[in-house]
C-alpha cells in the first residue's frame, strides 16, 4: 500500500526584508513516518517547521495537512485539525504546576472532541514521559531537560496526528537520551513525528527519512544511510 501524504508543502517560499529564510520546492510528510529535519545553524528549520505549523504566514506557496488547503489557516486551528508543535525555546508557564500546564490543552483537547476528562489526560501524558510523579510541582522549579519533557507532554495531550518537536533533546543529560528515543518510538505508533534535531545519534536512531535544509534550501533528503554517505551534507553540515 502506498504511503498517505499527510502534510505537504509546495513551492514554499519565506522572506524577511531582503532575506530569503525558506524557499523549499516540495515536501511531503507520510502519515506514520518519523522524519528529521536538519542542517547548520541558520538553515531554516525552525522558520521552515514555523511555516507549517502556521506561526508564519509564507510568502508565497501552498501547504496542504489531509489534502486539505491550510495555507491561510491559523496557526490554533492547525492544531485543531491535529498539528502539535513544541517550540526550540520552552513555551511552558513556569508560575503553574507541571499538571495544570498539560491540564490546559487538555482541556482544550476535551472540548475539541466533546468527551473525555482532562485530568485522564493530563495524567496519562505526564505518564507517557515519566513525569507523573511530579505533577504537583511548579514547572520553573524543573531542570530544563525536565521542561522540554514537560512540553513535549502539553503536545502529546492534544492528541495530535502529527507532532512536530523543535530541539526536543536540548538540556535532556544524557542518561535521559535512551528514554527519549523509546518515548518517541512509542508515541510513533499512533502520531507522526516531524522532529528538528541537531544530536546526530538521536536523528539517526529515530529517523527513517531525513531532509537536509541548507540557507533555506533542501539541500538532500533521503534514508539516514544515504544521508550519512552524501558528500554534500557531510562539507555543508557533518563536518566531512
Amino acid at each position: 500500500m502506498a504511503a498517505i501524504a499527510q502534510l505537504t508543502a509546495k513551492g514554499l517560499i519565506k522572506d524577511f526584508g531582503g532575506l530569503r529564510a525558506v524557499d523549499v520546492d516540495g515536501f511531503t510528510l507520510h502519515e506514520g513516518e518519523i522524519r528529521a529535519v536538519i542542517g547548520p545553524n541558520g538553515a531554516g528549520k525552525t522558520t521552515f517547521v514555523s511555516l507549517l505549523c502556521g506561526r508564519f504566514p509564507p510568502t508565497r506557496g501552498t501547504i496542504a495537512f489531509a489534502g486539505r488547503d491550510i495555507t491561510a489557516t491559523p496557526a490554533h486551528e492547525r492544531v485543531a485539525l491535529g498539528i502539535a508543535y513544541t517550540f526550540q525555546i520552552t513555551s511552558i508557564f513556569g508560575n503553574l504546576s507541571l499538571y495544570e500546564n498539560v491540564a490546559l490543552p487538555s482541556q482544550r483537547r476535551v472540548t475539541l472532541d466533546g468527551n473525555g476528562k482532562v485530568r485522564e489526560r493530563a495524567m496519562a501524558a505526564l505518564e507517557r514521559v515519566g513525569l507523573a510523579d511530579r505533577a504537583g510541582e511548579i514547572a520553573s522549579a524543573q531542570s530544563y531537560g525536565h521542561q522540554r519533557l514537560l512540553e513535549v507532554a502539553m503536545g502529546l495531550a492534544l492528541a495530535p496526528k502529527v507532532l512536530i518537536l523543535d530541539e526536543p533533546t536540548q538540556g535532556l543529560a544524557d542518561s535521559e537520551i535512551a528514554d527519549f528515543i523509546a518515548l518517541i518510538r512509542d508515541v510513533a505508533q499512533e502520531t507522526t513525528i516531524l522532529l528538528i534535531e541537531h544530536n546526530m545519534p538521536v536523528v539517526m536512531a529515530l529517523a527513517e527519512t531525513i531532509t537536509v535544509l541548507d540557507q533555506g534550501r533542501v539541500l538532500a533528503e533521503g534514508a539516514p544511510e544515504a544521508i550519512r554517505a552524501n558528500a554534500a551534507v557531510q562539507t555543508a553540515y557533518l563536518g566531512g
